[in-house]
C-alpha cells in the first residue's frame, strides 16, 4: 500500500524510540476522557483525528484533549467514504470539520494541517486538492480495535507485534471500539513505556 500510495505519511522517520499514537472518530464523552486518563498516566501525547460533528456536539471534550497537550486533527465532518463521495462534497465536508476544529483551536498561519481519510479511502483527485493545505496521515499499525470478532488479547498482541520505532498507530475513541481499546490501550502504553519509548503528537 505504501508503494502504491506515495505522498501519504505512513510513519515518521525517527532516530530514537518514539511512537505516534492516534485516535480516530471521537471526541465523545463516553470514551475520550478515559483515553486521556490513560495517556496521562504514562505522560503520553497523541493526535486525535476528530469527526467534526462530534467536535460540534462535544466541544468540552475536545477542549479536554487540548488541555492534555494533545493535538486535534481533521477526519471529515461526517466520516465520509471518499470513494463514494464527489470531490465537491468531500472538500466541503473536510472544510466543515476544519471550521469546527477552529472553534476549539486556531490554526497557525502557514502551518500544514493534518488530515486522515475515514477508512483510508480517498480518491486521487480528493488527495490532490487537499495536499496544499493538509498532510495526509495514514498509519503502519491498525489495531483493529473496532472489530467485534477480535478478542481483546489478540488486538493487543497484534498491535504490539506490528509496532516499531516511528510507527503511527491507530486506535479509536468510539463506542464500537470501546471493548478492545479499553483492554489494549493501557497494556500497550505500559509495554512500550517499559521498553523506553515515548509517545508524541504528529
Amino acid at each position: 500500500m505504501k508503494k502504491l500510495l506515495p505522498g501519504y505519511t505512513w510513519h515518521r522517520d525517527v532516530a530514537d524510540k518514539k511512537l505516534f499514537l492516534t485516535f480516530d472518530d471521537g471526541p465523545i464523552p463516553e470514551v475520550t476522557p478515559w483515553v486521556l486518563e490513560q495517556l496521562g498516566k504514562y505522560k503520553a501525547k497523541a493526535t486525535f483525528f476528530c469527526v467534526g460533528d462530534n467536535v460540534a456536539k462535544h466541544p468540552d471534550v475536545a477542549q479536554l484533549v487540548l488541555a492534555g497537550g494533545h493535538k486535534l486533527a481533521n477526519h471529515t465532518f461526517n466520516h465520509l467514504k471518499g470513494w463514494q463521495t464527489s470531490l465537491e462534497l468531500y472538500l466541503q465536508n473536510v472544510q466543515q470539520c476544519q471550521d469546527a476544529l477552529e472553534t476549539i483551536v486556531s490554526a497557525t498561519s502557514g502551518e500544514k494541517l493534518l488530515f486522515r481519510p475515514p477508512y483510508g479511502r480517498i480518491t486521487s483527485a480528493q488527495a490532490k486538492a487537499l495536499r496544499p493545505t493538509y498532510e495526509l496521515i495514514m498509519w503502519d499499525v491498525l489495531t483493529n480495535d473496532y472489530d467485534g470478532t477480535l478478542a481483546p488479547e489478540e488486538c493487543l498482541k497484534h498491535s504490539i507485534d506490528k509496532t516499531q520505532s516511528g510507527s503511527i498507530i491507530v486506535f479509536h475513541d468510539s463506542l464500537k471500539a470501546e471493548r478492545n481499546m479499553r483492554y489494549a490501550l493501557p497494556r500497550f502504553l505500559e509495554h512500550f513505556t517499559g521498553l523506553g519509548y515515548t509517545f508524541e503528537t504528529l
